[in-house]
């Protein structure tokens, strides 16, 4: 049963990464695939589940609420949420400075 379950894990992992690089805009194929290959394996199973639920909202909504464009609706403010922006404005790889 523990063979299935990461094995049902792994396939959950790698569909969620291909959805965070696949999305409809390429700003968010960016922000959502960096993270995804940097963090996703660490999430927790409730993670899992927000995040999924996360990258289920429209692409220019998410983006807005990401870069701090529009208010982001209450029921997508967690700590993930805030993970997310944190990484990809202070350490995610697309802003840092290359020396």
């Amino acid at each position: 049963m523990a063979d299935q379950s990461s094995t049902d894990l792994a396939i959950r992992i790698r569909r969620l990464k291909f959805r965070s690089w696949h999305r409809g805009i390429k700003e968010m194929d960016l922000i959502l695939g960096h993270f995804a290959d940097n963090v996703i394996e660490s999430l927790s199973p409730a993670e899992l589940d927000q995040y999924e639920t996360l990258i289920g909202a429209e692409d220019t909504s998410l983006y807005n609420w990401i870069t701090g464009r529009e208010p982001t609706p209450a029921e997508y403010v967690t700590p993930l949420f805030a993970r997310i922006q944190t990484f990809n404005h202070l350490e995610g790889t697309l802003w840092q400075r290359k020396s």
